[in-house]
Order: structure tokens, then C-alpha cells, then sequence
């Protein structure tokens, strides 16, 4: 979701997969059967823990997934795990309660999808601000976002520069209608040539930020061996480039991870997309954060059920001398945006994995 770093090394980038035709991927061997198995959709009457599974392929910053769950016999608690958090990217925690959001959604729509009604209610405030979600039995509704959720991905790639019809549209602001959630939808050329340039300037002070990039450093996994021992961060075959030894990538990075090779790879990501999508939280604070981040993830499902791709542009919000003048760009000077999200069609790329239930659960 959050994590929008594809870090592209010039002329070795490899390209993209169609769909989940994993078998013209070179052979990953082990990686791919822990994708396997932890994206598949579960099986009839699934313990709590299973609805934990679902919410746990939920997007999150640098797929970090900052998140606990507490599970109790009739609900469960999604609780931040400040432990996991980009302190560098988001000071605020801004993006840890969104990711708290996203992971809430997938598991309202997974305990529906098996005969569970839930009652989503955020509790506490600031930094102990977590969700609550009570459980009772209802009517089954295994929606197509329900089986969309294990195909869910960000996809940081180039799109196919095609526009997306007005009915999608409307799908997809539709799907992502929440209380205290605005979205906005530019697709006009014009628009979106003007949110690339707050793209650059905002990308351009994080490359000059050296914690910045140590922090984005920390979360990159050049081979599955890496991959596979920590089950998070950014595997560098989810962003279509080379898997390779950790030296060598460390290598790599050094060499072609530059300012002027990430502001041209998103002028290409921005002018190849159908439109972007600004999410927009009526305030500012933790609850709203989370308001947002199930905005997104019914945005990002029912996109997934159209064959459209979405990927992050977030770097003028995350810049906070930037965030105001984006904000009176946008008509709201008084308000906060949350998300910038390009959306498109584009060939899948592979999944990225997540840490066991076992060590998520508390």
C-alpha cells in the first residue's frame, strides 16, 4: 500500500508477470509455495484466526505490517506495534493507522464472507488508539471483495496507459465511500501533470534525506532467502527487479538509486496511470487515519475485482513543508490528505509474503 519505493536499477529491471502466471517467473522455489499458502481463501467455518490471516494481506507502509491482534472468544482487537513503525517516512505513525484501517476491512469483508457480522468500533485516542471488532453470527455474504482480497497488491510498475471507463469510476469511489472519507479522482492530463511535479519535489527532498533512504534501506529484501527469514519488507521480485545476492544488491542500491533516476521512473509511473486518487479524512487524528485506510483497501479490493492496478504516490504528504501547499492545491488548506494513489492497468507482479498468525497474534 504505503511502501511506493520500486527502486528500479536502470537497465536491469526485469519485467513484470501477467496475472499470477508465477511459472514464467524464474523459479523462486520455496518463496513461491509460502505464497501459496498464505493466499489462499479459507476454508469453511475458519477459527478467529483465520479472519486474522485475511487482515493481515492488508496493505501497510513498507509492508512493515505494524499490527497486533488480540483475539477473544466473540471479537478481536487490531492494536499498532510501534516496535514496526517508519519513524523516518511517518514521525506521526499517520501511515501505521491507516495500515490498522486496511487491515480492519479485509477482516470485516473475511468474517462476513463466513457468516459473521461485524461491529467496527476505534477506541482510545492518540497513540493508544486501536480497533475493536465485535463478532455475532449473521448472513453469509462471500462477496467478489472477499475474493479478491488474497489477489490484492500494489503494483509499482508502469501501466498500460489506457484510461479507465466512467462506470469503473464510479465502482470505485463507490466501493470507497466511508464516514469521514473524501475521495478525489483526477484523470485529466493537466491535473495530473501538476500533482507529478509535487511527486518530484517531494521525492527529491527525501532522496536528500540520508535517514530517509537508510530507512527505506533497512526494509529491502534483495533474494527469497531474505524474504523468506523475515516474511515483511520490500522483495525487489514484488517490484520487478532482479533477485540477487544481498551483497550484491546492497551494491546495486548504492549504484543506481538516485534522485534523478526515482523522479524519472515516477514521471513515467504518473503519465502511464488512468487517473490518481486522493484520499482525504474530514480530520486529523488516529480514528480518521483509520477511516481512511478502510477507504482505501474497499478502493484497492474493488479494483482488484475490475483488473485495475493501484500503487502509492505519497511522497507530497509525507513531506510535511510540502503537505500544506498540496493541500491549497487541492482546494482544502485547512484539511489534511492522507493517501495519493495512481491506478491503472498493468500485468501483476509477484506477492509479497506476510508474517506467520502466530507472531502477530498476542
Amino acid at each position: 500500500m504505503l511502501s511506493r519505493r520500486t527502486l528500479i536499477f536502470s537497465g536491469l529491471s526485469v519485467a513484470a508477470l501477467g496475472g499470477a502466471v508465477y511459472g514464467l517467473w524464474p523459479r523462486l522455489g520455496k518463496y513461491w509455495d509460502e505464497v501459496e499458502r498464505q493466499r489462499q481463501l479459507l476454508s469453511s467455518n475458519p477459527e478467529l484466526e483465520g479472519f486474522v490471516r485475511m487482515a493481515t494481506l492488508a496493505a501497510n507502509g513498507h509492508n512493515s505490517q505494524p499490527w497486533k491482534f488480540r483475539i477473544n472468544p466473540t471479537d478481536v482487537s487490531i492494536l499498532p506495534d510501534f516496535s514496526r513503525r517508519t519513524q523516518v517516512v511517518d514521525p506521526d505513525d499517520h501511515h501505521l493507522f491507516v495500515s490498522l484501517g486496511c487491515a480492519a476491512e479485509n477482516f470485516t469483508i473475511a468474517a462476513a464472507a463466513h457468516g459473521q457480522t461485524a461491529d467496527v468500533r476505534v477506541f482510545g485516542g492518540g497513540p493508544e488508539t486501536a480497533v475493536n471488532i465485535a463478532l455475532q453470527p449473521g448472513a453469509t455474504q462471500e462477496t467478489s471483495l472477499y475474493k479478491a482480497i488474497p489477489l490484492r497488491q500494489s503494483t509499482r510498475s508502469d501501466f498500460d496507459g489506457k484510461s479507465v471507463t466512467a462506470a469503473e469510476i464510479d465502482l470505485l469511489t463507490a466501493a470507497a465511500r466511508e464516514d469521514g472519507v473524501s475521495v478525489l479522482i483526477f484523470t485529466d492530463t493537466t491535473q495530473r501533470e501538476a500533482i507529478l511535479e509535487f511527486v518530484v519535489e517531494g521525492n527529491s527532498a527525501q532522496m536528500d534525506d540520508p535517514a530517509f533512504v537508510a530507512e527505506l534501506r533497512q526494509w529491502l529484501r534483495f533474494n527469497p532467502r531474505q524474504a523468506l527469514a523475515t516474511k515483511d519488507g520490500l522483495f525487489s521480485a514484488c517490484t520487478g527487479n532482479p533477485v540477487v545476492p544481498g551483497w550484491m544488491g546492497d551494491a546495486m542500491f548504492d549504484v543506481f538509486f538516485t534522485k534523478d533516476g526515482e523522479n524519472d521512473k515516477y514521471s513515467k509511473h504518473i503519465r502511464s496511470s488512468a487517473g490518481i486518487a486522493v484520499f482525504i479524512g474530514d480530520r486529523e487524528d488516529p480514528e480518521h487515519w483509520i477511516k481512511v485506510g478502510r477507504s482505501f483497501q474497499l478502493f484497492a479490493l474493488q479494483a482488484t475485482v475490475l483488473g485495475i492496478r493501484n500503487a502509492h504516490l505519497n511522497m507530497p504528504i509525507e513531506v510535511p513543508s510540502l503537505r500544506p501547499e498540496f493541500a491549497r492545491w487541492l482546494g482544502i488548506p485547512d484539511m489534511r490528505p492522507d493517501l495519493i494513489v495512481r491506478f491503472g492497468r498493468a500485468p501483476a507482479l509477484p506477492m509479497s509474503l506476510r508474517r506467520p498468525v502466530s507472531e502477530v497474534v498476542i
